[in-house]
């Protein structure tokens, strides 16, 4: 395994500011999400020509998930579905879920295990919607679920929403802490599902090399670790935004280290971490403008 000391996407600083993200915030909800969206057009287009860095990450990343170069048309439908999400969450984070249409697949079984009451681990990427998982938790009161995240580097966007709604913040552990690995764990105790993007490390890491789109990149184990020393119940998410007012919220299993009788701990991992990546791939080609990770992803040690 591979060591890192700083991820790339931590090397990168926050852009905007949390005045104009309130004002956003304030206009989205007194002028209906039809009315707010209109801006968007315009913020997604300023980067598309102006956000050098952005623009060219969407390239490298639309030309191995496509197979072929991308047209502006393209980056400008990539950063806009971003955007698009991002404005999302001022309604999801307010509880206005009947503005959105939000199908659920593989939610059967997840379900059947959580009912057992033993919690199970959940891991997402940034691709799509986050806040549409949370929502769908929310909306159901038999439902408790936690999300682990590293809030530091968005930190002007996650106070300008947590403004909206404190409530809904609530459910957040904060990774990047000393006690991160104990409230995960607290909360699987409780029987609650936990998630994880686990596309992106947190700090120093270690990482393995996989296959990824056509060529090797490099994804942190620390989330299949945790995952192979609780062993508990491991599941793929991913919260799709399919444009206008429709999500699709896909959820499968990829297992649980008690099923690995007999094998190492890093066989474990490297078993999970297998999967992820195989479902995360299968996702970002079938909805390519979904995966937000607007930096070189297989940068180079």
């Amino acid at each position: 395994m591979e060591r890192q000391a700083v991820p790339a996407w931590m090397r990168r600083k926050e852009r905007g500011s949390s005045f104009w993200l309130a004002v956003m915030s304030w206009i989205s909800l007194k002028l209906g999400r039809s009315c707010s969206r209109l801006v968007l057009y315009g913020i997604a287009l300023y980067f598309v020509v102006f956000g050098r860095r952005a623009r060219a990450a969407s390239n490298a990343y639309l030309a191995r998930c496509l197979g072929r170069p991308a047209g502006w048309r393209e980056r400008y439908r990539h950063i806009l579905g971003f955007a698009s999400t991002v404005h999302d969450r001022v309604y999801l984070l307010n509880d206005q879920f009947d503005r959105f249409d939000i199908e659920l697949t593989g939610s059967e079984q997840l379900h059947a295990e959580y009912r057992k009451g033993q919690g199970v681990l959940m891991f997402g990427a940034h691709m799509g919607s986050f806040e549409v998982l949370r929502a769908v938790a929310r909306k159901n009161p038999d439902l408790r679920m936690r999300m682990a995240m590293f809030a530091e580097n968005a930190r002007q966007i996650n106070r300008a929403l947590a403004a909206i709604n404190p409530n809904a913040m609530q459910d957040i552990i904060p990774l990047g802490t000393l006690d991160a690995m104990l409230a995960v764990r607290r909360g699987l105790d409780e029987g609650a599902l936990v998630g994880v993007l686990a596309d992106r490390a947190s700090g120093p890491d270690q990482y393995l090399t996989l296959p990824f789109l056509g060529e090797p990149a490099r994804f942190p184990t620390g989330p299949f670790r945790m995952a192979a020393m609780l062993k508990r119940p491991v599941y793929f998410m991913a919260g799709i935004y399919l444009g206008g007012k429709r999500y699709a919220v896909h959820f499968e299993r990829l297992g649980d280290a008690t099923e690995s009788a007999g094998a190492s701990r890093e066989a474990v991992v490297a078993d999970l971490l297998g999967k992820y990546v195989a479902a995360l791939e299968r996702h970002c080609r079938a909805h390519p403008y979904n995966w937000f990770n607007f930096f070189d992803f297989w940068e180079k040690a």
